[in-house]
């Protein structure tokens, strides 16, 4: 990342607080996230707003990630109309059924050891990688998985900003 300004930076420094807090509920489900960040605008560049993310994320409260992880679908099951999802997980797209069985059974088991949805930074990733990480993951006890959970929620938020703050901006993506 370049720590430039660009003219999606200032379109998103400029947005009116309500627009501006509905594409930040996009990128992230806290509202404790989205206030953070929408507080400290203007951003000087995007490597700004990518450290001001970093830091509402590792802020967070068991509360705000509980609210902030209820924003993301199980793998391999994106919810319909949520294009960020289905471009983040596309790794599940040729999967077999088999693997996308075992990743709903896994998905499953892990909700109910931790009581929320497994959650990994799955751009790029193929499902092989998400089953493994899944399964690599369901021993942790609570306080390593909140870690893990806060890491990966880092991640897509990075991500996300980043393509918000685009330019131009893409269009349907």
């Amino acid at each position: 990342m370049t720590s430039s300004s660009t003219p999606g930076l200032a379109r998103f420094n400029t947005l009116a607080a309500g627009e501006a807090t509905a594409a930040l509920h996009e990128v992230c489900a806290s509202a404790a996230w989205g206030d953070f960040v929408l507080a400290h605008r203007p951003y000087a560049d995007v490597d700004a707003l990518l450290l001001a993310s970093d830091a509402a994320t590792a802020d967070l409260s068991a509360q705000d990630l509980a609210e902030a992880m209820a924003g993301h679908p199980p793998i391999g099951r994106p919810k319909p109309g949520d294009p960020a999802s289905a471009r983040e997980q596309r790794g599940m797209a040729g999967a077999s059924e088999e693997l996308r069985t075992e990743m709903l059974e896994l998905n499953l088991a892990y909700q109910e050891r931790f009581g929320h949805v497994f959650l990994i930074c799955a751009t790029g990733a193929t499902g092989e990688q998400m089953r493994d990480a899944v399964k690599s993951r369901i021993g942790n006890s609570p306080g390593e998985e909140r870690g893990h959970v806060r890491t990966e929620l880092g991640k897509i938020n990075r991500i996300r900003l980043t393509r918000l703050v685009q330019d131009p901006p893409e269009q349907g993506a």
